[in-house]
């Protein structure tokens, strides 16, 4: 067993895409109309055939008060791996993202938290 999907929801599909592509460096992968929205993925350039991120959209009532808790208390939706937190900190700084941590030492890991710009706080981190 492996992980196939996971989701992040977004209040902006089309914003998403570009944040999580042009910023983040993620690729698109798949992109299927459904209704008002789409089944969109985006996954790693480093492991194009490995776990696909849906950027689902969060029209379900539920999913607002949901994601306003987790930003309030500043939990991450999820955590990208990266090579080196303070290198992605300021490669993505000089782009604009706003972090809410940054970058910290915790013991065998290092993280920082970003703004996706669609309602989520999203973590990045690396062991060490």
């Amino acid at each position: 067993m492996r992980i196939h999907l996971s989701s992040v929801f977004v209040d902006d599909q089309d914003k998403a895409l570009r944040f999580y592509t042009d910023v983040l460096g993620f690729l698109k992968k798949e992109e299927v109309p459904i209704g008002e929205h789409r089944w969109l993925t985006v996954v790693s350039p480093e492991d194009p055939d490995g776990t696909e991120l849906v950027l689902e959209p969060d029209a379900h009532p539920a999913v607002k008060p949901y994601k306003d808790a987790l930003v309030e208390d500043g939990i991450p939706a999820t955590s990208f791996a990266v090579e080196d937190v303070r290198a992605e900190f300021a490669r993505l700084s000089g782009l604009g993202v706003r972090f809410t941590q940054e970058p910290v030492d915790m013991g065998p890991v290092v993280t920082a938290v970003l703004d996706d710009t669609c309602g989520n706080l999203i973590q990045i981190a690396q062991r060490v």
